[in-house]
């Protein structure tokens, strides 16, 4: 059990890591934003490529950014019967959740766009407006993306079996929105 936590908090220090850079990223398509606006607007001058760019960085933000949500235990979730049980029982509809829907899907999603994003990479595809810029970064964030949130989905997994067995604590308190 020691390993398997060992490998979750490595999982988890790779996503915390990410997210702080996907903050970064929403300061970038902020800043961006506002300058690509000023230049328009002041100057009559603009680009495809700044309004893209916008694009990107809020693909990456989100994609990126993902598994720590998940991580913090952000996430969405039906709380409605979530918050009436006791934290045994929040563990285990984690576990049901993380094996049976987030795991899956991950997987599939981070399977089916691979091949998308290998091809966009291939043959160099690049944006179909003027002065665009290349398509292959963003299309490598879906599996990029995807993957990260099924390897947070494991270090979850690991952290909630742990729980279980006593190895670890961890909060499943419930908090609602105006705590």
């Amino acid at each position: 059990m020691e390993w398997l936590l060992g490998l979750s908090r490595g999982i988890d220090r790779l996503n915390i890591f990410l997210g702080r850079l996907s903050a970064f990223l929403v300061l970038a398509a902020a800043l961006i934003s506002a300058g690509n606006a000023t230049v328009r607007y002041l100057l009559s001058i603009s680009s495809n490529a700044w309004l893209e760019i916008q694009s990107y960085l809020f693909a990456g933000l989100v994609l990126l950014g993902a598994s720590e949500t998940l991580r913090r235990n952000e996430h969405v979730r039906v709380d409605l019967i979530y918050s009436n049980l006791s934290a045994r029982r929040r563990l285990w509809v984690d576990i049901v959740g993380i094996l049976l829907f987030l795991l899956p899907f991950m997987l599939v999603m981070a399977w089916l766009s691979w091949p998308i994003a290998w091809r966009s990479v291939v043959t160099r595809e690049g944006s179909a407006s003027a002065g665009g810029l290349p398509l292959w970064p963003l299309r490598m964030l879906l599996p990029l993306g995807f993957g990260l949130l099924a390897l947070q989905g494991l270090s979850e997994l690991i952290k909630r079996i742990a729980a279980l067995r006593g190895a670890i604590a961890i909060d499943t308190s419930y908090h609602k929105p105006d705590q």
